[in-house]
């Protein structure tokens, strides 16, 4: 079953803050991920066109074990300037890793990812550290807006309007949440029939289409590979070990080749970074290959990512709406969200 708001914030301790800008030469933004009270961070990059910041540092051999806050944001390189606010927003709350003696005295620790959006803006008009920072102020453990929305603003999925979409899963006790910036040079959608390649994922009706079209449409010309990137963030609330994130990371990957067809391409850098806030224990009984309670706890939590982070790619694709020239699947599908 979902959570409660069917988003990454149904994880406790997580929330979610979108800023952007539509209209008069823009379309783009930042989602930022915050994570007040730490969480054990790991990352999964994959595809030939990564653009990233503070990934090295999550390898589970590195000093730093929890991070602040994860940044999506358009933009491409440039974009990776929304962190330099994310930074500021939580050192101004004396937020982050303990470098001196005084409480303020400390360095936030923000990974951050790019997806490729510049042809949907006027040259020049890209994410800054501003963009950050309002993402901060903006955040909320409530409902997630999706869509055309903070870093999915001008995002593009194959020959559609891409966008920001979320899910979460409930089992056991235990919650898995993702949020996914839906952006990526393959497509979501079997044109043949108009059924998005993930949904069969579906979880009591969510999708909110009465019956999927099964109908061909005419696939929109594109003229030449576009770089793209889909970026995310899975979370979890159990108590996991950096490496123990990091398989998380790489099963929400396996969502994200169900969603899109094909994935991580060498125009994509599809970028999945996986929080652990650590509010529940892992079982830890043991049996002839070690503790094999636990791995099967964690394999359980990696099956659900994937799920997850698929759901989560279908919703933003069906939230987004034509922008930027370019159309929604809505435009090319209307009657999936008439009333039968």
């Amino acid at each position: 079953m979902t959570g409660p708001h069917n988003a990454i914030t149904d994880v406790p301790g997580v929330l979610v803050g979108h800023h952007h800008r539509l209209g008069d030469g823009w379309a783009s933004g930042t989602t930022v991920v915050l994570v007040p009270d730490e969480a054990t961070g790991a990352v999964d990059q994959r595809g030939g066109a990564p653009g990233t910041r503070e990934t090295n540092l999550l390898e589970p051999e590195n000093l730093v074990q929890r991070v602040n806050a994860v940044c999506l944001s358009g933009g491409s390189a440039y974009g990776l300037a929304a962190a330099d606010g994310v930074v500021r927003w939580l050192g101004e709350r004396r937020l982050g890793y303990p470098v001196g003696a005084e409480p303020h005295e400390v360095v936030p620790i923000v990974p951050a990812a790019v997806l490729f959006d510049l042809p949907r803006s006027a040259w020049g008009n890209r994410p800054d550290a501003a963009f950050g920072h309002a993402a901060c102020a903006a955040a909320t453990d409530g409902p997630v807006a999706q869509g055309n929305v903070g870093a999915g603003a001008g995002a593009r999925i194959g020959s559609l309007k891409g966008g920001i979409g979320t899910a979460s899963e409930v089992d056991g006790g235990g919650v898995v949440g993702a949020i996914a910036a839906v952006n990526a040079a393959g497509e979501a959608v079997d044109y043949g029939t108009g059924m998005p390649f993930a949904a069969d994922h579906e979880v009591g009706g969510e999708f909110g289409v009465p019956a999927w079209p099964r109908r061909a449409a005419e696939r929109p010309v594109v003229t030449a590979p576009e770089l793209n990137t889909t970026i995310g963030v899975v979370a979890v609330d159990a108590a996991l070990s950096k490496a123990e994130c990091r398989r998380l990371a790489v099963a929400a990957q396996d969502g994200l080749a169900r969603a899109v067809r094909p994935a991580h391409t060498m125009f994509d850098g599809d970028t999945v970074f996986a929080l652990a806030t650590g509010r529940r224990e892992l079982p830890e009984a043991r049996g002839r290959i070690g503790p094999a309670a636990r791995a099967a706890a964690l394999d359980a939590l990696c099956a659900a990512a994937a799920r997850v982070f698929a759901r989560a790619m279908v919703h933003g694709l069906l939230a987004a709406r034509a922008a930027a020239g370019l159309r929604a699947y809505r435009d090319l599908w209307p009657e999936a969200f008439e009333e039968r």
